[in-house]
């Protein structure tokens, strides 16, 4: 089967290569990947940016088909469509996994980074990771479960909507306009997005499709600050952090009531940022750090993709998996929102 590799570290190393199909032990499925999502991770990976373990075939969102299942598995047959969490390898004993955050766990070896992942056209997981898709929602709408079951998990389970919260979301990537959605489904009363002279022409056009949003506001023509403080009267309740630019950072903390609450999803490129510290502990601010997903993440989000209160379609281009390098150099230059590699025969 033909695959997406990172050979080696550094910068680079990646290319086509052949690969074997590979063997799904007794409580593991083999999937036909249908799909599969370039993620921020993967650019990282590219630019040796992030963690990995070379050789390995990058990918860790995806849709599929099983095709064979191994001894023990009991809840899945041949022709399940699926997805799964990339929490592979997680080791089940320490005080994370115990506490029910195998998605943080040390010993966690992701799809993608960590072992072989889903840029190829075969995938093996285990059966405890897989989630069925729900009858009516597409494979290419499921192959974005990963992304929208993050948000679910950050904003839904821990940060926590109120109805009639003020939110403001930082960064227009699918991340972004995941929880503008969410936001508005869980009652929030205005929900605001900070963008970019780059976001305008693209991404404000599928917000406008999605319908997420009450208020945008270009950072480089007006003075986010001001008008957030305007429209909300003391400041946002909620801000959702999902550029992982500094000054966005800065200025959600500027922007805050006091006792608000900032979600933080974004990752900066940087391995510091400089933060207003002292304005952050007299607002009494509450800061939540996230990092990946939970299980109730993802029924959340499959649940509310299937009914259609979170969409994605207006988000996905499709790409051939031979079509990679203009793909990944597409999303850095922001000429699309989400691109899925789709497997075929070379």
């Amino acid at each position: 089967m033909i695959a997406l590799v990172k050979h080696a570290k550094g910068e680079g190393h990646m290319s086509l290569s052949d690969r074997p199909i590979p063997v799904c032990g007794e409580d593991e499925v083999l999937i036909k990947v249908a799909y599969g999502g370039i993620c921020g991770t993967d650019i990282h990976i590219l630019h040796d940016q992030f963690a990995y373990y070379p050789p390995v075939i990058l990918g860790h969102e995806f849709s599929g088909e099983v095709v064979e299942v191994g001894s023990a598995v009991t809840g899945y047959r041949v022709g399940d469509r699926v997805v799964g969490e990339p929490h592979n390898k997680a080791c089940g004993k320490c005080y994370l996994c115990r506490n029910g955050h195998i998605q943080n766990c040390m010993d966690k070896r992701s799809i993608g980074w960590g072992i072989d992942g889903c840029f190829t056209d075969y995938l093996v997981m285990p059966e405890k990771l897989l989630h069925r898709i729900p009858d009516g929602l597409s494979l290419e709408e499921a192959a974005m479960a990963e992304p929208a079951a993050i948000v679910a998990h950050q904003l839904l389970e821990r940060a926590r909507v109120t109805p009639g919260d003020s939110v403001v979301v930082m960064g227009m990537g699918p991340i972004g306009l995941l929880a503008a959605q969410m936001a508005k489904v869980a009652g929030a009363g205005k929900v605001i997005l900070c963008g970019t002279d780059a976001d305008v022409e693209y991404r404000l056009r599928v917000a406008d499709e999605l319908a997420c949003y009450d208020r945008f506001i270009n950072v480089q023509k007006e003075d986010a600050t001001a008008v957030i403080m305007e429209e909300t009267g003391i400041g946002a309740d909620l801000v959702v952090e999902a550029s992982g630019a500094g000054s966005a950072i800065r200025t959600a903390i500027g922007v805050l009531k006091k006792w608000g609450r900032l979600c933080a999803i974004g990752m900066t490129g940087a391995p510091t940022v400089e933060v207003p510290w002292n304005q952050a502990m007299m607002k009494v601010l509450d800061v939540q750090f996230n990092m990946s997903s939970s299980y109730n993440g993802w029924d959340m989000a499959l649940k509310l993709m299937a009914s259609g209160k979170v969409k994605t379609a207006p988000m996905i281009g499709i790409r051939p998996l031979r079509e990679w390098e203009q793909a990944f150099a597409d999303l850095e230059a922001g000429k699309a929102m989400k691109l899925l590699l789709k497997p075929e025969a070379l």
